[in-house]
C-alpha cells in the first residue's frame, strides 16, 4: 500500500552528482504521482535555480564537486528558510548529516535509499510547509481583517461576521492539497463556497461538480474513474471520468453522506494514496485534483451509526468549513433581498420593484428550512407576480401561510433556532386565559417590530382581529 502523498504546487528540486540516482528518485516520487520535479547533477547551479523558481522542497546530496552540499544548505537556509532541505548522506557521513539537522534540514536519507523512506520523507516535508504557509496567513488575517483576494467571493452576497470568518479562514488554507469538508443545511450555499475556495487555489483545472447522491458503485466508479473499452456491455470506447477532467483543477463531490460504503472505500484510496482505477484497468492512474467534499447531513452521526466509514470521515474532516443557515446570519437579509430582487428582475425581463419597508421585518419572522435558495425562490415568485411600483407582500405571506397549514403550526413565528419557543410565565401560578393573549399577543408585537399585519400573520389571525384584541388591553389596562 503506499503511502499517502501531498501533491505540491511548487517543483522539488533535486541535487546530486551522479545522474543515475536523479533518475531514480525521478522514477521513484512520479509512480507515487509525483512529477513536478527539477534534476540537477552540477551544484554551482543551485542557487540560481532557487532564485528563479519557487520551490517546494530541495533534495541536496551532501558530497557534491565545486559546491559542498553542506555550503549549500546554509546558503539555501539564509536566503530561502520556508522550503524544506532533505540531506541525501552516505553511512560514512551520518554525524554531519546529524549536524546538518541542527543547522536547520529538515531530514536526511542514508543511500541507499529505500522507496518508502523517500516518498515518505517528501510527504511530511509538504505538509510542514503547508502548514507554515497557514499559520502565516491566519497569523496576518489576524492584524489585517481585510481580505486579500475579496474578487473570490463576488457571487457570495454577505456583510455577516460569521461569513466573513469563513472568508478569512479559506484565504488561510487556500493552497492546500489536503480535502476540504463543506457542512451546512440544504441551501446555504456550500457549491457557491467550493467554487470561491476553487479560484483562491489559483489552480489551473477546471471546477468539476457532481452530485453522488443516487449514485450506486458502479455509476459512481465510471462517472469519477471513467471505463476501458469492453469493460461492461456499454464500454464501446474508452471513456474518462470526472476526476480526470478536473486534472490541475478541483472535483466536488456534493451529498458525500449519501455514498455507498463501497464507493467510501474507492474514495479513501484516491485521497490517501492520489490513485483510482478506472472500470477495467488493471494499472492505476494518479489525479492532482484537489477534492471538497460537502454534506447536509451530520457526518459523525452516520460515522457512529456505521454509514459512513470512520477512516474516511477523519480523512475528510482535515478543512471543516461549516456555513452558518440564514436564520443565523439575518443580517444579510437587505442585501440578500436587493441582490435576488435585481436577479429576478433581469431574467424575468421587469424593471426591478421597490421593496416596502415592513419585508426584512416580514421576513426576519421566518426561520428559512430552505435558506438562501429558499429565501431565493420566494423573491422570484413574488417578481413574477408583481405588477405595481412597489412589490406587494401578498406572495409572501400567502407562503407563509401555506407552510403553517401544512405543517399544523405557524412556521413563520419560529424563533431563530427553528425550535419551537417556550413559553415562560411571570410567576409560579398559571395566568388567566386573557392574560396568557395579552403574553401572546405583546411577544407577536415584539417580534413584528410593532407591525400590525406581520404581528397578525405570526398569530395566524386578520389584522382586524389583532386591532381588536390590541384595543380590549388598552381599553382594560390600569391607569
Amino acid at each position: 500500500m503506499q503511502d499517502e502523498v501531498l501533491f505540491p504546487s511548487n517543483p522539488i528540486l533535486m541535487v546530486d552528482d551522479e545522474t543515475h540516482l536523479l533518475y531514480s528518485f525521478e522514477l521513484t516520487l512520479g509512480d507515487a504521482g509525483i512529477n513536478n520535479t527539477i534534476c540537477c547533477s552540477d551544484s554551482r547551479d543551485v542557487m540560481q535555480i532557487l532564485f528563479d523558481q519557487e520551490i517546494a522542497i530541495l533534495i541536496l546530496d551532501l558530497s557534491l564537486p565545486f559546491v559542498s552540499g553542506i555550503e549549500l544548505l546554509d546558503r539555501a537556509r539564509a536566503d530561502f528558510p520556508e522550503i524544506p532541505v532533505i540531506i541525501i548522506t552516505g553511512n560514512n557521513e551520518i554525524e554531519t548529516a546529524v549536524e546538518c539537522m541542527k543547522q536547520g534540514a529538515f531530514d536526511y536519507l542514508v543511500k541507499p535509499i529505500e522507496r518508502s523512506r523517500l516518498v515518505g520523507s517528501v510527504k511530511r516535508a509538504v505538509e510542514l510547509k503547508s502548514l507554515r504557509e497557514e499559520n502565516k496567513l491566519l497569523k496576518q488575517q489576524i492584524f489585517d481583517p481585510k481580505l486579500m483576494c475579496p474578487d473570490a467571493f463576488s457571487a457570495i452576497v454577505s456583510g455577516n461576521e460569521k461569513m466573513h470568518f469563513i472568508f478569512h479562514y479559506m484565504e488561510s488554507i487556500a493552497k492546500t492539497s489536503e480535502p476540504v469538508l463543506v457542512t451546512g443545511d440544504t441551501g446555504v450555499g456550500k457549491e457557491l463556497i467550493a467554487r470561491a475556495f476553487h479560484q483562491l487555489t489559483g489552480r489551473s483545472g477546471k471546477f468539476v461538480p457532481v452530485n453522488v447522491a443516487g449514485l450506486d458503485d458502479q455509476m459512481f466508479t465510471d462517472s469519477l474513474f471513467g471505463h476501458k473499452q469492453g469493460a461492461f456491455t456499454d464500454a464501446v470506447q474508452n471513456r474518462g471520468g470526472l476526476i480526470e477532467a478536473a486534472a490541475g483543477g478541483t472535483l466536488f463531490l456534493d451529498e458525500i453522506g449519501d455514498l455507498s460504503i463501497p464507493s467510501q472505500v474507492k474514495l479513501l484510496r484516491l485521497l490517501q494514496e492520489r490513485e483510482y482505477y478506472p472500470l477495467g484497468e488493471d494499472e492505476p492512474k494518479y489525479s492532482d485534483a484537489l477534492i471538497i467534499v460537502a454534506s447536509n447531513q451530520d457526518l459523525y452521526q452516520l460515522k457512529e451509526s456505521g454509514k459512513f466509514r470512520k477512516d474516511l470521515f477523519f480523512r475528510l474532516n482535515v478543512h471543516n468549513i461549516t456555513v452558518p443557515p440564514l436564520r443565523e446570519r439575518l443580517d444579510d437579509l437587505p442585501l440578500l433581498v436587493d441582490y435576488f430582487l435585481k436577479e429576478a428582475a433581469e431574467k424575468l425581463g421587469k424593471k426591478k420593484p421597490t421593496p416596502p419597508l415592513e419585508i426584512i421585518t416580514l421576513l426576519a419572522t421566518y426561520h428559512f428550512p430552505g435558506n438562501i435558495r429558499e429565501l431565493r425562490s420566494m423573491i422570484f415568485d413574488a417578481v413574477s407576480t408583481h405588477k405595481s411600483r412597489v412589490l406587494s407582500l401578498d406572495s409572501f405571506k400567502n407562503y407563509f401561510n401555506k407552510r403553517r397549514d401544512a405543517s399544523g403550526n405557524n412556521d413563520a413565528g419560529k424563533p431563530q433556532t427553528g425550535k419551537k419557543p417556550l413559553i415562560i410565565f411571570p410567576s409560579e401560578q398559571l395566568p388567566t386565559p386573557r392574560e396568557s393573549q395579552t403574553i401572546l399577543i405583546n411577544e407577536a408585537m415584539k417580534r413584528a417590530k410593532n407591525k400590525q399585519s406581520i404581528a397578525a400573520q405570526l398569530l395566524g389571525i386578520s389584522r382586524q382581529a389583532l386591532n381588536r384584541r390590541l384595543k380590549q388591553q388598552k381599553e382594560s389596562a390600569p391607569y
